[in-house]
């Protein structure tokens, strides 16, 4: 399910926007980090019951999660949760302020990359691009929430990025995402304008 928004005609506008890696791990830097909810995504807080179905010990995955305080809320609930996130700004300042004690380690497979793991072992963070994640070692997931994911993708690598989700969905998924209904000429993104036939495109399968 999606939350949630109007078609524009002028959606085309962005579709050549392009932001690097280096830009997202600066803005951490700069503290340019307005997408981060520090009370957490209220759609997600008004839809949780949906979204979970009342069942437990669910793996949910959080692409590039920065330092989504939602995280806890999983594990807090006896899930188990994975994010992706390019800034290790970001991953660090999520284990300290949720007061979580972490251990770090190199990933063979990806150079300069790392995982950052709770002390419980409920909280698996990846610092890579979501395009370099090791798929096969990370498994399946029962629950995607995509809280400013997709809407910070640039337009053009939506379809390299809809193929990662849809490989890391179980049978039984939910995949929820967010995203923002504005009009396009007048913002130039991110948080990128994503139509719901854009939506429908990547994901109807």
């Amino acid at each position: 399910m999606s939350l949630d928004m109007k078609e524009h005609p002028d959606a085309e506008v962005q579709k050549n926007q392009v932001l690097t890696l280096e830009d997202w791990k600066e803005k951490w830097v700069t503290r340019h980090i307005s997408f981060h909810q520090e009370q957490g995504h209220q759609l997600l807080k008004k839809h949780l019951d949906t979204f979970l179905k009342g069942q437990s010990g669910l793996r949910v995955f959080f692409p590039l999660c920065g330092k989504a305080v939602e995280m806890k809320w999983f594990a807090d609930r006896g899930h188990t949760v994975v994010g992706v996130e390019i800034s290790e700004i970001g991953i660090r300042e999520f284990f300290a302020e949720q007061n979580l004690s972490y251990t770090e380690e190199p990933l063979a497979e990806i150079a300069g990359a790392k995982v950052f793991k709770s002390s419980s072992g409920s909280i698996s963070l990846y610092c890579c691009s979501i395009f370099d994640l090791p798929r096969a070692n990370i498994g399946k997931f029962d629950r995607i929430w995509d809280r400013g994911a997709l809407v910070a993708i640039n337009p053009g690598d939506h379809d390299r990025y809809a193929d990662i989700i849809l490989s890391l969905l179980r049978k039984e998924f939910q995949y929820l995402v967010a995203v923002l209904s504005y009009d396009p000429t007048k913002h130039a993104g991110p948080p990128f304008y994503v139509p719901s036939a854009e939506l429908k495109r990547l994901f109807e399968k």
